[in-house]
């Protein structure tokens, strides 16, 4: 059966390109035959054809695999070098605010989990912002409050409630903005790389954290906390503003919905959403409480922040890996294989590693697994969903992110100190282990469900 379909593809110049698509077939190698894909709409009463897929299909036809999309993935790559960097780096912060008795772990990792939590509080918000006045200004906005959230937080390091407000809630939205324009607009340069590059956009969050995390313990030890928020505020101002400039669409954002809600009559839709919203909760716990696990077992603080920046950079490596796994495989595919290592290395390694070595080995691979997380999501949504309306179901998933970035990190916190807190030895801290790594399970469950829905051979790419 055949269907001929026309999509009207609008460029910045006001011109149009119809695009004619003729379908015969849905290509070999790539999903699920079509007599499952049949099974798996009748089963969530949706219909056979969802047309933004059908038009994001069409439309990615066109896309050009790199040219200047290779430019926008550098530029949104300085983006998440330091929004992700910063706030994957807070543990280092953290641990020096302890060490100076402003506040409990628990009341500390409140403040970082904040800043993440924003991003995904004010997703749909800023998935609005961002169709209405552009990727370029949107990236403008985040990297300006993310820096000048950084440089007030250096006269905030004596109040726990002015942290809140300079490096939770400005800072936060200045991740929110920066997080939406990185994982929509590459997006539109790329069909068949598409993974690979989300991957490479990503994994500058990685390389970010660990040179960010060195660069903080080094600058708290010869400048204080105060001057190491002003410098790292300064030189985001310094280079983010002229990547946020190279940051253009290929074609405005689609205007869609603020909302899709029959999304959620999708099965896969409702199940990813719950899983990214379980798989959160545990993300942070590593990053934000590696320095004070590794004062347990009687390593220095410069051991701690080192220890960040590992987990940092294999996060960057496992970003680009899952990428490329994502192209080969499939998303979905390497969405699970990310969670389940992050599961395994938490509840096998981490409660185990009690001298530096086995810690080392942990951090490296908890960090691979913990990077593909964020580098796959985007490209399982658009794959799925359609790139069309990426903008606004990513807005929406990462939306139901903001419990597990506010609570996660926290919550081990608070079980943390029930089991003795950060004085009590290692032993203290394998109840917040198993907890996190049993969400990861969770969630790499949840999303086992959603591939064996769409189809039960292990063969196909999905």
């Amino acid at each position: 059966m055949s269907a001929t379909q026309t999509v009207s593809h609008s460029s910045s110049s006001n011109s149009s390109i119809h695009l004619n698509l003729t379908q015969t077939a849905a290509p070999t190698g790539h999903v699920a035959p079509v007599t499952e894909l049949r099974d798996w709409n009748a089963s969530t009463s949706q219909p056979a054809a969802d047309t933004v897929v059908e038009a994001s299909r069409i439309a990615d036809e066109s896309a050009p695999e790199g040219g200047y999309g290779w430019l926008v993935v550098g530029a949104c790559s300085v983006l998440t070098f330091w929004f992700v960097g910063t706030t994957y780096s807070w543990g280092v912060i953290q641990d020096a605010l302890v060490e100076s008795n402003l506040a409990k772990p628990s009341a500390l990792a409140f403040v970082g989990s904040l800043a993440v939590a924003c991003n995904a509080a004010f997703a749909l918000v800023n998935s609005r912002l961002i169709r209405a006045i552009g990727a370029r200004n949107g990236a403008f906005l985040g990297i300006l409050l993310l820096g000048v959230g950084q440089i007030l937080s250096g006269w905030a390091t004596k109040s726990l409630a002015a942290l809140f407000v300079t490096e939770g809630v400005i800072m936060g939205y200045g991740v929110s903005c920066c997080f939406m324009v990185a994982s929509v607009t590459p997006a539109q340069y790329f069909r068949k790389r598409r993974g690979l590059a989300n991957g490479l956009v990503f994994a500058g969050g990685g390389l970010g954290g660990a040179v960010i995390s060195l660069s903080m313990s080094a600058i708290v030890n010869k400048l204080g906390t105060e001057w190491t928020f002003r410098l790292i505020g300064l030189i985001t101002l310094a280079t983010g503003l002229p990547a946020a400039w190279l940051i253009k669409e290929r074609s405005p954002i689609q205007a869609t919905q603020f909302i899709e809600w029959k999304l959620f009559r999708d099965s896969r839709f409702a199940v990813l959403f719950v899983a990214g919203t379980v798989a959160t909760f545990p993300l942070f716990v590593p990053p934000f409480f590696l320095p004070l696990y590794a004062r347990s077992i009687g390593q220095s603080a410069q051991v701690g922040a080192a220890l960040v920046a590992t987990f940092n950079f294999s996060s960057a490596l496992g970003r680009v890996l899952c990428g490329l796994l994502g192209d080969k495989l499939g998303p979905v595919n390497s969405l699970f294989l990310s969670l389940i290592v992050s599961a395994t290395s938490m509840l096998v390694l981490w409660p185990i590693s009690t001298s530096l070595a086995p810690l080392i080995v942990f951090v490296v691979i908890n960090g691979m697994g913990n990077g593909g997380f964020f580098a796959i999501m985007p490209t399982v949504v658009g794959n799925v969903f359609g790139s069309a309306r990426v903008s606004v179901a990513m807005g929406m998933i990462v939306t139901g992110w903001t419990g597990g970035y506010l609570l996660g990190a926290p919550i081990a916190g608070y079980i943390l100190e029930a089991y003795g807190g950060e004085k009590g030895g290692f032993e203290s801290y394998r109840p917040a282990i198993f907890y996190a790594g049993s969400m990861a399970l969770a969630a790499a469950g949840l999303v086992a469900y959603v591939r064996l829905r769409m189809s039960k051979h292990p063969s196909h790419r999905l």
